[in-house]
């Protein structure tokens, strides 16, 4: 492993990269805006031969250097098969926030100078398409405000302990409240009997063992659980292969209170009793237990 870190950071104009990049800074990082990707090896290779001056780095690049995004794919694996970690930021927001944005501060987006704002918006998601495909982490930042991000993103990316790990979250969810945009796997547990239609399980989560009992006890729940932890299984060593620095497999149910809440935690035993080494860091989150 080469002796620099790099985040990459990349999104749609007006989404907070300006105030992402302001926030690497903040914690260290030495930073540069507005980069295009064919000088990325450059750079980084100048990182490499500063003789330790420079251990991390962040970098923007975006819409503007638009006529070298095609080749990015092939630069970035490039560099992650030389051994350089290399970690991707996305960030964008809702079209309807992004309009907002634009009208209160009366900036004009770079691909609307001659079209409505929203068009430009939609364009320039379709041409960053492939730099959002590669990303380790996407952040929607429709619900934050500068402040919020900022903090959030110093938080996340001052904790060098992750670096070069894997971080797996395992995220319960109800398709009643949407669908999350972080997710990489997406998997629906509503085949599954529901524990909502009996009574004296309705009330409870799947955190309380009798709603669990009544999860697990089916027979295709168990066919389910085997055939769903070999794949996690499988594709763990090959995400981490091939540079993956952030996993987030969402499962879903009706509500996100019930049978999504019990298979996170039933993959969540499985995976730390069976996973080995210390380079993958595991954690579950329930999104919507406290709703309905």
């Amino acid at each position: 492993m080469r002796n620099v870190k790099v985040v990459l950071i990349s999104g749609l104009s007006g989404s907070g990269k300006t105030t992402a990049i302001k926030a690497m800074e903040d914690i260290g990082f030495y930073c540069v805006d507005n980069l295009p990707i064919v000088l990325f090896p450059k750079f980084i290779e100048l990182c490499s031969q500063s003789a330790g001056e420079i251990t991390k780095a962040a970098l923007v690049v975006d819409i503007r250097g638009k006529e070298f995004l095609e080749g990015s794919r092939q630069i970035i694996q490039q560099l992650r098969e030389e051994g350089y970690l290399i970690e991707i930021l996305f960030l964008e927001s809702s079209d309807e926030i992004l309009v907002r944005r634009y009208r209160e501060t009366r900036r004009q987006h770079p691909l609307a100078i001659e079209r409505p704002v929203l068009e430009g918006i939609q364009l320039e998601r379709e041409e960053l398409g492939i730099i959002r495909d590669m990303a380790d982490k996407v952040i929607d930042t429709s619900e934050f405000n500068v402040h919020e991000l900022k903090d959030s993103i110093r938080k996340y990316f001052s904790n060098e302990s992750r670096l070069g790990k894997l971080a797996i979250t395992l995220l319960s969810f109800g398709y009643s409240y949407g669908i999350p945009h972080e997710a990489d796997l997406l998997v629906d547990v509503r085949f599954i009997p529901n524990p909502y239609f009996i009574e004296e399980l309705r009330r409870l989560n799947g955190e309380d063992l009798r709603v669990a009992e009544y999860v697990l006890k089916w027979d295709e729940t168990q066919e389910f659980l085997r055939r769903f932890q070999e794949l996690v299984e499988f594709l763990i060593p090959l995400y981490k292969k091939e540079g993956k620095t952030y996993l987030t497999v969402a499962i879903g149910c009706t509500g996100g209170r019930h049978r999504s809440i019990v298979v996170a935690n039933t993959v969540e035993a499985h995976l730390r009793k069976n996973l080995k080494g210390g380079d993958i860091i595991l954690r579950t989150h329930h999104r919507d237990i406290g709703k309905g």
